[in-house]
């Protein structure tokens, strides 16, 4: 596509159009363990939330938003950690294989260095292997899997950790 993809750090009045990707990737059930999406409510008090070193940065085109990429501590309250974080892609089906993710995650990458991160892990649907291809690219390796992590509508699905050392 020849579009410019813009990212920039979402604010919590992006609530309502990360909110209606959410529910257009929880509907999908296959590329996400969330099921249910945060309210619009929920998602401007995440975004409120988050430190100085977490982020969500969102993809635009022409103004809309059609992806989004997540940063978050791994574990804010364990200070050991501080260099650990979370990551989590999530892109419009029409725009998936179009350099969203790689956009996206260019840019939090580059963050996640200057805010002082070492490692950056990710949880990944066993069933997603598009997703994991893409993570893979960009660097990370796969590290453990937690057996029946997910169940959506009685069916079961691993979750694979991976992890990528700045």
């Amino acid at each position: 596509m020849s579009e410019q993809i813009l990212i920039r750090r979402a604010t919590p009045d992006d609530a309502a159009s990360i909110n209606s990707i959410w529910q257009v990737i929880a509907a999908e059930k296959i590329y996400s363990a969330i099921d249910k999406p945060f309210t619009i409510e929920e998602e401007r008090a995440y975004i409120q939330s988050l430190s100085e070193r977490e982020g969500v940065f969102l993809a635009e085109i022409d103004g809309s938003v059609i992806g989004f990429q997540s940063l978050d501590l791994w574990a804010r309250s364990i200070h050991s950690m501080d260099h650990v974080g979370q990551l989590g892609t999530f892109a419009l089906s029409a725009w998936r294989k179009h350099g969203v993710g790689n956009a996206l995650a260019q840019h939090t990458l580059a963050f996640a260095k200057a805010h002082g991160y070492e490692k950056l892990v990710i949880f990944v649907r066993a069933s997603n292997t598009s997703a994991q291809k893409f993570y893979a690219g960009l660097g990370f390796i796969e590290c453990g899997r937690f057996a029946r992590q997910v169940k959506i509508d009685g069916k079961f699905d691993d979750e694979i950790l991976m992890e990528l050392f700045l």
